[in-house]
């Protein structure tokens, strides 16, 4: 459940980016803090069975490519093949930190929150 946090605040990150830019009015503002509380609420969930590291890192990673397709699709930004080669290399990355990082156990994250180690 953990990774999906991570996958969620991802695709709210890119919601509230988008938001950083165009908002003008008060309400388009409003919801672009919203969005942006979304989106901590979910890493801080996802920190709870995921090193803080590896989540802080996939989230950035697949926010940072998301944001890139998306002026490239829906904002027209200029095309290239490095781009596109670049935002492969990260998420690349991505998928190998997710295939090398262990999800703790609930009883392990229970211990956590007691203050165990």
């Amino acid at each position: 459940m953990a990774w999906i946090y991570v996958l969620l605040a991802s695709i709210v990150e890119v919601v509230w980016v988008v938001g950083l830019k165009y908002s003008s009015t008060w309400w388009h503002w409003a919801g672009t803090m919203l969005m942006i509380g979304i989106s901590f609420y979910l890493i801080i969930k996802a920190c709870e069975n995921l090193p803080s590291g590896t989540v802080y890192a996939v989230f950035t990673g697949l926010g940072a490519a998301a944001i890139v397709l998306v002026d490239f699709l829906v904002f027209h930004a200029h095309f290239s093949v490095i781009k596109v080669v670049l935002i492969g290399l990260i998420v690349s990355g991505v998928i190998g930190i997710k295939f090398t990082t262990e999800e703790k156990s609930a009883s392990q994250a229970d211990q956590l929150e007691r203050g165990g180690r």
